[in-house]
């Protein structure tokens, strides 16, 4: 089989976009919360309206990768927006990246937050930011080794439930 693809996402997939954003989610966080809580994130974050403004966004770029013709995993950039006192307009930030967890393990999640990092770096080196869940050790072991350190903490809000994130900066 050969390797997934890599490829900037545009406005006409805005529907293939809010789809794997809504299944990876809740592939990787949907057991944590109640169901209507989870319902009510995913539409908020991860509609098609919500989406088709992100893709507009020239501020902002996302990614889908794809294998044997479908949509298995994304990711987001852009200006960051962490609640932390040192973050500055020119600062950028790793909003999301998923793979369906099928495709995890095989390097396609190296090359997509390359990718990503490739554009928030494209006008040089400037400083970056990763907002992680507390209890996601392996993210926070792969973004250490890539030079990123434990600056603060915020609550991740989905409904009732109030995630632990961890904010994440290199640079």
């Amino acid at each position: 089989m050969p390797a997934p693809t890599i490829r900037r996402a545009t406005p006409e997939d805005a529907e293939a976009l809010s789809r794997i954003g809504a299944e990876t989610f809740s592939e990787t966080f949907g057991h944590l919360y109640p169901p209507q809580d989870l319902r009510d994130f995913l539409e908020s974050a991860y509609g098609l309206e919500k989406t088709r403004r992100d893709l507009a966004d020239r501020a902002k770029a996302a990614w889908l990768v794809e294998a044997d013709g479908e949509v298995v995993g994304h990711a987001m950039a852009g200006a960051c927006d962490l609640p932390h006192d040192e973050v500055t307009p020119t600062c950028g930030e790793l909003k999301r990246l998923y793979l369906l967890k099928r495709l995890q393990g095989d390097g396609t999640g190296s090359r997509l937050l390359a990718e990503a990092f490739a554009w928030l770096e494209r006008d040089g080196p400037r400083r970056l930011w990763i907002g992680v869940w507390s209890e996601n050790h392996g993210a926070q072991r792969l973004y250490a080794r890539m030079g990123f350190e434990k600056v603060g903490e915020y609550e991740f809000i989905v409904g009732q439930t109030r995630d632990r994130e961890f904010i994440l900066r290199r640079g």
